[in-house]
């Protein structure tokens, strides 16, 4: 099972959500599930050392110290080192949440009146009867943090669909993905010396910005919904040559290649994959439906009634896994060769992706018979291989086949590159330049 971090703040909008209701009525129970989540999925600080397939009894006497009480009752300030000591103020204002308590407060009244907030925040939040902590264990259950077998609990693999609220970098950078740009933005995004020393181009071709910006708005608004609603998206394919309407939840945004997308989980427009990526510029119609409509596919209704809706985490998992950003086609093995003096100069020493990796003149071959199953070309392929240098750079890559963005990369890079595998990418490569030379030959 992959571990994950819980590192979510607690904002008023993830306070609502565990609430499952009226705020000013649980908000307490709601800052305790939080607590709970840290000591469950939090770093190694927070969480507390505790097999899956525990009780409750179990969890209590890994949270709070030996001398914390076993009965019924409120447990009564015995030690001031124990975690049920601690107000709430405690628990939400420190350096780790980052929360101002002042902006805090203001946040969650204008959300919901609280009267007394602060005489809340002075009470002990972990000084409640045994039977409120065992309500706690069965809500998270609930909300699919999670799974109870037999009064056992296990944790879950993938964290339930909620408001994501983490602590912002500074000048709130985080949307990068990138650190080391991170790292030169933060250090140069303010002027120095009244002078702007740092600047981000990127190249952007799309024209509709009016349409842009109200399917942005449209998306930010439903994201804010709890839950967050499927949709019936009315899509126009540049690839297809048609437009379709497709089903879809929508999980995130990325800017790749010069345009923007919608990365989508349910219908795809030829029905072929489960995940999509929509380009913002050709979407004609969104429309929000309810979790009860009868056109939602299967797959997307299984993840619902799982708790266990799609997230951007699994999506720059899927990336890291291979390159391309159409990251829900197969992944197949990439074997390349650059001439040695292009190479030298702007391939070596950058970063492709994660799968990107040199290899030796002397494993290309070996590699050829793995990944060629068609003796002929096999054959073909090592009569090639055998007229080319020792000497050039030659690599190896997991890529998403027919991702549009890798052809880009690999027609940019030619001439001073080959493929040799895949056979058919090969050969779809021999017949561009088999054209391309005809229109500058004619």
């Amino acid at each position: 099972m992959s571990e994950q971090i819980f590192t979510d703040v607690p904002q008023v909008e993830l306070l609502q959500w565990l609430a499952r209701g009226s705020l000013k009525q649980n908000l307490p129970r709601a800052v305790r599930l939080w607590v709970w989540l840290r000591s469950l999925y939090g770093d190694a600080q927070d969480r507390v050392l505790l097999d899956d397939g525990f009780s409750l009894a179990q969890w209590r006497d890994t949270f709070f110290t030996l001398s914390h009480p076993k009965g019924e009752a409120i447990p009564p300030l015995h030690h001031p080192s124990c975690p049920c000591s601690k107000t709430t103020a405690e628990w939400l204002f420190d350096q780790k949440t980052g929360l101002e308590r002042s902006q805090w407060l203001q946040t969650v009244q204008a959300h919901t009146p609280i009267p007394d907030l602060d005489k809340f925040l002075q009470q002990r939040l972990f000084g409640v009867t045994r039977r409120s902590l065992q309500a706690d264990l069965d809500i998270l259950a609930e909300l699919g943090w999670l799974e109870k077998h037999e009064q056992k609990y296990y944790r879950v693999k993938y964290f339930p669909s909620r408001p994501i609220t983490t602590k912002r970098q500074t000048n709130e950078l985080n949307f990068l993905n990138q650190e080391d740009l991170v790292a030169i933005a933060q250090n140069l995004s303010q002027e120095i010396c009244g002078v702007r020393r740092f600047f981000f181009k990127l190249d952007f071709v799309v024209t509709a910005t009016d349409e842009l910006e109200n399917w942005q708005y449209e998306l930010q608004r439903l994201w804010g919904k709890i839950p967050v609603p499927p949709i019936e998206l009315t899509y126009n394919s540049a690839r297809l040559g048609n437009t379709f309407i497709c089903v879809v939840y929508p999980v995130c945004i990325y800017y790749v290649q010069r345009a923007v997308y919608l990365c989508a989980f349910g219908q795809s427009p030829d029905l072929k994959t489960d995940w999509y990526n929509f380009r913002l510029d050709r979407i004609q119609d969104i429309t929000p439906i309810e979790w009860t409509h009868q056109d939602i596919p299967k797959n997307l209704q299984l993840r619902y009634h799982k708790r266990n809706l799609p997230t951007p985490d699994e999506i720059e998992a899927k990336m890291s896994e291979a390159w391309g950003f159409d990251f829900y086609l197969d992944a197949r093995s990439m074997l390349l060769r650059f001439d040695r003096d292009y190479h030298d100069r702007y391939i070596r020493r950058t970063f492709r992706h994660d799968t990107f990796k040199a290899i030796a003149y002397s494993q290309v071959k070996n590699l050829i018979k793995k990944h060629t199953v068609n003796l002929e070309q096999q054959q073909a392929l090592l009569q090639i291989l055998a007229h080319r240098s020792p000497d050039d750079a030659y690599y190896r890559v997991q890529y998403r086949h027919g991702d549009h963005n890798v052809i880009m990369r690999l027609r940019a890079w030619r001439p001073r590159i080959e493929v040799f595998l895949p056979w058919d990418m090969r050969q779809s490569i021999a017949n561009d330049v088999a054209r391309e030379f005809q229109l500058y030959n004619s």
